[in-house]
């Protein structure tokens, strides 16, 4: 299936953007955030999701591939569904989400018109739930220091981004790799978060 679009932005509309390949235009549903990036005939490229159906080809389209993966990890949770998905990530960035899943922020993804107090909580604990399952693998790697249980130190932040992207689907080598060039001390968890997802964009 498609892994990414890239041609000219022919439309952009609510929650659309068609893009332009050789005289074809791929009609893409798409976040607020992605269409913030795209201007009407300049060249984009967007990752791109897949949902098949017997009745329907639908292609949704993200300018980064950190949203993509919180839409999957999104789409992964009973009773989400890509209108769900979508919409609440017109209304969080990914970084942004995945604090909320972390820090229990119902309130964060009920901004989300279509989201409920029912549905918020049930991403919440499924997602998070994930991430909690992973944590051993995050203090074998090295991530957080087995001695940390402070709550406020170095170690903290680490765990708390790391987990934050686990959600969005980075694996353990991944978040590795991008922490070790970064002044963890220096930088808040959601600076942490961005800076890994910048390194991460390809």
């Amino acid at each position: 299936m498609f892994y990414y679009l890239e041609g000219t932005v022919t439309v952009i509309a609510q929650n659309l953007a068609v893009i332009d390949i050789g005289g074809v235009g791929y009609a893409c549903m798409t976040t607020l955030n992605t269409l913030s990036h795209l201007e009407v005939g300049k060249k984009a490229k967007l990752y791109t999701y897949c949902n098949v159906k017997e009745d329907a080809f639908d292609i949704y389209g993200f300018y980064g591939i950190s949203e993509k993966r919180a839409f999957e990890q999104l789409l992964s949770v009973s009773g989400v569904g890509p209108k769900a998905a979508i919409s609440i990530l017109s209304s969080a960035s990914p970084e942004a989400l995945a604090l909320a899943i972390i820090g229990d922020d119902e309130s964060a993804l009920t901004i989300a018109p279509g989201v409920g107090k029912k549905l918020a909580q049930r991403i919440i604990l499924e997602l998070k739930d994930k991430v909690s399952k992973e944590m051993p693998a995050l203090k074998a790697s090295g991530f957080v220091p087995q001695s940390d249980t402070s709550g406020g130190g170095l170690g903290t932040k680490q765990r708390d981004a790391a987990a934050a992207l686990t959600v969005l689907g980075y694996s353990q080598g991944e978040i590795s790799a991008a922490m070790r060039g970064l002044d963890i001390d220096a930088l808040s968890v959601e600076e942490i978060i961005r800076e890994v997802l910048k390194l991460s964009v390809k």
